[in-house]
């Protein structure tokens, strides 16, 4: 089973750019898009919606030109939910999730802080402590979770290419990294890091150019029960849709 993870900037943007182009050929099970800026009325070409996939969409209620996600599936979900069941953020499109037997397949995007922006990180750190609590609750459900998404947070220092410097600035200050340890202990598994080691991986360039002050904050949690279904990963960087690029996964695994 493939899953792939991408923010894509804007989707709208991101097919421009070929996007759809090249998903038609990574015969992917699961698309998992984040940051979609758009609403789903906003996409009237046929190419959003190809013929083999099931195509849902969750934008963002408040403002659709930020944040939003999607997922594409091409088995029929059970069901479908959209939001975490947090009050002061389902609105803005984070999170949506395909329910399929015992396992869901999420599309999630953490809120943006910007430097200097203390309410921001105030907001952002909050929807982390409900978030932890929330994935604690579900791990005791008799269900495992595939979670893509773009956390806006690289965990280790191999994740980010200018560890000093990017440790005074949102997305890899200590508090948000804290926040993922504590998923981690949780027993969620970043599939990635099962499959590559390496520490010059990165999936976001936020000046665009890729190779460029590289980061990995985009990523695939899984539940402790799927760690040896993770089969392979790749992050896709031969062609740029957005600052962000592809993370490929597969599982041995059927749904």
């Amino acid at each position: 089973m493939r899953v792939i993870s991408f923010s894509a900037d804007g989707l709208v943007e991101a097919e421009k750019q070929g996007f759809y182009e090249w998903v038609r050929d990574q015969d992917a099970d699961f698309i998992c898009i984040q940051d979609i800026r758009c609403s789903e009325y906003d996409l009237r070409k046929d190419s959003f919606f190809p013929r083999e996939y099931n195509a849902y969409f969750y934008d963002n209620l408040n403002d659709s030109k930020k944040d939003g996600v999607a997922i594409y599936c091409k088995e029929l979900p059970k069901a479908i939910m959209t939001g975490l069941g947090f009050t002061d953020f389902d609105m803005d499109g984070h999170y949506i999730q395909a329910d399929f037997g015992n396992v869901s397949i999420g599309s999630l995007i953490a809120p943006y802080a910007a430097p200097n922006d203390a309410a921001a990180q105030a907001r952002k750190n909050e929807f982390y402590q409900l978030l932890v609590a929330h994935l604690e609750k579900v791990s005791h459900k008799r269900r495992e979770f595939i979670i893509c998404g773009n956390w806006r947070i690289a965990h280790k220092a191999k994740d980010v290419e200018y560890t000093e410097r990017r440790s005074k600035l949102p997305g890899f200050l200590a508090e948000e990294r804290q926040s993922l340890d504590e998923i981690m202990e949780l027993g969620y598994i970043d599939a990635f890091r099962e499959v590559n080691s390496d520490s010059d991986e990165y999936s976001f360039w936020p000046g665009g150019q890729v190779g460029v002050d590289g980061m990995r904050t985009d990523f695939q949690l899984v539940s402790k029960g799927l760690k040896y279904n993770i089969d392979y990963g790749v992050i896709y960087k031969a062609k740029s849709f957005s600052t962000h690029a592809p993370v490929i996964m597969d599982y041995d695994l059927e749904v």
